[in-house]
């Protein structure tokens, strides 16, 4: 059997969690029925826990680079397939691979109109569209969990480069076996598209079993973007992250589906995000 890693792989805010929320609910539950409590079998990599146990400087930024493929063979040494989360790059970062088709079984990775990503990263980062810009275009961006750095320092650190460096870097790669789906497409045909990411995971992992069409409907009726927005109005998200100013946390899911670049965004930025990503927008058949 297959003893390595599936990654769920993306840049932020392009629609990792939901697809996270529709693989726990039809492989950690009975019945298809999500439930948050299920979502921590799906942890992000890296995380501090990662590298508990392992010689490292939690001041330097970049020091767990060192430590990525050990950490996963360590994660990988007792043989069950795992799901992580992650929004690294696929490649080297300071000389270390982020991982390799020792470690690694495959991977599903969501891909989102930038355009859209662009809305998502200004209401969840709380800054405006030139710094979302930046932020997206900087071909040296990193992220970790500001929150924490003081008493745990850069453990959590991902290097996400840029929109398009990350898109790319995973969709050139022939290490492992990837799919690459389309937010969009999951939200317009959702059964159908997360059907075939099942289908895809099953055959990359080696997985016998037939299809079960009840848990994969209950799955997806159980993760629809306004029931996991009411969901959190009333129990909150684990995911969710404080306001600035720490008075409540931000909705996790906010527009989801009505976050719509054609009405959120200006003239003069439509066509400068146009300009700017056209070709990845061409090939992924946005208009």
């Amino acid at each position: 059997n297959c003893t390595m890693i599936f990654w769920i792989a993306s840049y932020p805010k392009s629609g990792n969690t939901w697809l996270r929320t529709l693989i726990s609910a039809y492989y950690y539950s009975k019945d298809g029925i999500f439930e948050q409590s299920i979502l921590k079998n799906i942890e992000m990599f890296p995380e501090r826990s990662h590298f508990a146990g392992f010689d490292y400087n939690q001041e330097n930024v970049v020091d767990t680079t060192k430590l990525w493929i050990k950490s996963q063979e360590k994660i990988n040494a007792d043989k069950k397939i795992r799901f992580f989360k992650t929004h690294n790059v696929f490649g080297k970062v300071n000389g270390y691979d982020f991982t390799n088709k020792q470690n690694s079984a495959g991977c599903v990775y969501i891909v989102r109109d930038p355009r859209n990503v662009i809305s998502s990263i200004r209401n969840h980062y709380e800054i405006n569209y030139e710094t979302s810009l930046k932020w997206m275009t900087d071909p040296n961006k990193f992220i970790y969990d500001v929150a924490r750095v003081e008493q745990y320092g850069y453990s959590d650190f991902q290097f996400i480069s840029s929109w398009k460096i990350n898109y790319r870097s995973w969709k050139v790669q022939k290490k492992i076996p990837i799919k690459i789906i389309q937010y969009e497409d999951l939200l317009k045909e959702t059964y159908a598209v997360f059907k075939d990411i099942i289908e895809f995971i099953n055959k990359t992992l080696n997985i016998k079993e037939k299809i079960n069409n009840d848990k994969l409907k209950n799955s997806v009726n159980s993760t629809y973007f306004d029931k996991l927005k009411n969901d959190e109005k009333k129990n909150g998200f684990v995911e969710a992250v404080p306001t600035r100013n720490n008075k409540e946390k931000i909705p996790f899911f906010n527009l989801g589906p009505d976050n719509d670049w054609k009405k959120i965004l200006d003239k003069d930025q439509q066509r400068e995000l146009h300009d700017m990503f056209e070709e990845d927008l061409i090939n992924l058949g946005y208009k």
